[in-house]
């Protein structure tokens, strides 16, 4: 695998408000699933065997699909969307889709969309509902962001049922990062301890692919494919002045997969610092005295750097929190970038450093065709576990099959790079960079 991810004896099963004992409406050709269907997390022969021998039970996921019962009665149900955190390419994507499923082929006519995130739910913010319709949605997945707009920090876990409780909302689902679906959790064992009849359903978005127990999110192969056109610009301008240096800082706040990726998209990069692989800035292996190697031997240097990266350098800053918790990275593009004029400049080496930090406008940008269908597939599951009545759950890619994952079992760890595994490998191979510690 190229994240790590270590399987052991996990809890997989998925919360169900009640048996389901409604005949879906949906078409009788529809390929249904089967409750008792299952995908393995580990399908390698090496774990069947070991499990086999152990005569223990294969750890696997519930799969994802529409089911022949559901839980809801689509003629009196009422459904809510809301959109937390960050942009991501994708994300009108998945609203749309929802909007379309449910009215389409469920025949659910109240759809209500949530605006500015979590605040949309609390009475003090004024922010009333949005009427999703599909002439509503029709073309929002032609335009970046999200038209139900966002917002970031917690917000009271009961004034959240409370508000869902008062319009009698069936199915809502949350479209955001660990962050979100930690809340959404929250949310659905609030509403399980009330006796309230809510499906609370999960849709993973965060542009850096850091979910456990998920594949991919939407919008990381369109944020990979913008990044790779950054470092192709990056390499350009490297290339169009003596000792050139281009600098490319991207996003990945712990992981960095976008930076790992795009530089294998584009072969342009000769280096890579990420969270999952500590280096040394200065001394004789360090970073700097291995780009100058670089350009002393080729004349120019393209360096890729994950926004989470080289974090040890600002350990003695005082710790500063954003709006969702989560602790604001030291800016290490800068960093670098001072740094690598600093030490040139020591050395009387006159260097072109064009530093590019794109990370806005990446996550801003529509999402592509690959990500625009796999969007939909999202929507669809989501759209059919909340109807059937399931709860406290994401929908997932796995093993190339949709599933079923508890919320708490995926926000437990965040997904990294293996630094020891195939993409870290291929990174190295393509960029040929050298251990940087000394």
């Amino acid at each position: 695998m190229d994240e790590v991810l270590k399987v052991k004896d996990i809890d997989t099963s998925i919360r169900c408000l009640g048996e389901p004992r409604i005949d879906s409406p949906l078409r009788s050709t529809r390929v249904f699933i089967d409750e008792a269907e299952r995908i393995l997390i580990d399908n390698t022969l090496e774990s069947v065997l070991a499990y086999s021998r152990k005569k223990k039970e294969l750890p696997c996921f519930e799969r994802a699909g529409a089911r022949k019962k559901i839980f809801f009665d689509p003629s009196k149900t009422k459904c809510g969307v809301v959109t937390c955190g960050g942009l991501c390419p994708g994300v009108n994507d998945v609203i749309r889709n929802i909007v379309l499923e449910l009215h389409h082929m469920y025949g659910v006519e109240n759809i209500y969309g949530i605006p500015y995130g979590l605040q949309g739910f609390i009475p003090e913010y004024r922010h009333s509902f949005i009427e999703l319709t599909p002439s509503f949605v029709e073309h929002i997945h032609e335009i970046g962001g999200t038209v139900l707009g966002s917002s970031r920090g917690a917000q009271s876990v009961p004034d959240i049922v409370d508000a869902i409780e008062r319009v009698n909302m069936n199915v809502v689902f949350f479209i955001g990062g660990d962050g979100t679906l930690k809340a959404a959790s929250a949310v659905a064992r609030e509403a399980l301890s009330r006796g309230f009849k809510c499906s609370v359903i999960g849709i993973p978005k965060t542009i850096d692919n850091d979910i456990n127990f998920i594949s991919k999110t939407f919008g990381f192969d369109t944020a990979v494919e913008e990044a790779r056109s950054v470092i192709q610009c990056a390499h350009v301008e490297s290339k169009g002045a003596p000792f050139g240096i281009g600098m490319v800082k991207l996003m990945g706040r712990d992981s960095g997969f976008i930076a790992a990726n795009a530089a294998l998209a584009s072969r342009d990069a000769n280096f890579v610092l990420v969270p999952e692989d500590e280096f040394d800035i200065e001394g004789d292996r360090g970073f700097l005295a291995s780009l100058e190697k670089r350009l002393k031997e080729r004349g120019h240097a393209v360096v890729v750097v994950a926004e989470g990266a080289g974090q040890k350098y600002f350990e003695d800053l005082p710790q500063r929190k954003d709006a969702s918790g989560n602790v604001k990275k030291g800016d290490i593009g800068i960093l670098l970038k001072e740094k690598i004029e600093d030490y040139f400049f020591a050395k009387k080496v006159d260097i072109n450093l064009k530093y590019i930090d794109p990370s806005y406008v990446i996550r801003s940008v529509p999402a592509n065709a690959t990500d625009s269908i796999f969007c939909g597939f999202l929507a669809h599951m989501a759209v059919h576990a909340g109807m059937s009545g399931k709860t406290d759950m994401l929908i997932g890619s796995w093993n190339n099959m949709y599933v079923h994952i508890p919320i708490e079992l995926s926000v437990k760890s965040r997904k990294k790079i293996d630094t020891e595994g195939p993409l870290w490998m291929s990174v190295k191979e393509s960029t040929g960079q050298p251990i940087m510690k000394n």
